[in-house]
């Protein structure tokens, strides 16, 4: 069988109340579960637990990029109309590229249960050989934009993550077909070896 690369991934999860110790993330857990079950590879995991502050959360993901080097960075919270919501304008702020689709597709996939999905302000962007992405801040709502509906044939976000990081330079990223099916193009597939 390929040796699977080792994946660096950072998770950020922006909040006054959980940062100051009011209560516990919910936002980090949530992401280290679904990724784990989705991605095939070995995962090497980056954690920060910050404030709604746009200069600190821009810090996070520079340092998580450019010093740790994570191949993709996950943000949750911080993304509503909310004075304190400033995660969007932190990751625009550190961004080379944008990516407008994953955040159509986003709340494309939250409609499906609340109206208030289109007050929801997630980017994606890239930055060097990173992806950085905006998630929701509910547990729930983190697995269903990741994996997308399989029961309404809506596509979640992560089924376009590894082929994206092939196309920056980053490493190859297989995924559980169980989880999420990532899709490439046959030219850019790798063929798996019989086990």
């Amino acid at each position: 069988m390929n040796e699977l690369a080792t994946i660096r991934i950072g998770l950020v999860s922006t909040s006054d109340r959980a940062s100051a110790g009011s209560y516990a993330d919910q936002g980090i857990p949530a992401l280290q579960a679904w990724l784990g079950s989705a991605v095939c590879n070995p995962i090497t995991w980056e954690t920060r637990l910050v404030p709604d502050e746009q200069q600190g959360i821009s810090a996070a993901l520079i340092e998580l990029v450019d010093t740790l080097r994570c191949d993709l960075v996950l943000t949750t919270g911080g993304t509503g109309p909310a004075p304190r919501d400033v995660t969007p304008e932190a990751t625009l702020a550190v961004a080379t590229k944008l990516l407008p689709g994953f955040g159509e597709q986003m709340r494309q996939i939250s409609l499906h249960f609340v109206a208030t999905a289109i007050l929801s302000r997630q980017v994606a962007v890239v930055r060097g050989a990173a992806l950085i992405i905006n998630l929701p801040g509910q547990p729930k709502s983190i697995a269903q934009t990741l994996g997308g509906l399989k029961d309404a044939q809506v596509q979640g976000i992560f089924a376009a993550v590894p082929y994206c990081i092939d196309l920056i330079g980053g490493p190859y990223i297989e995924t559980d077909a169980a989880v999420c099916v990532a899709f490439r193009p046959k030219s850019a597939q790798r063929p798996s070896d019989p086990a």
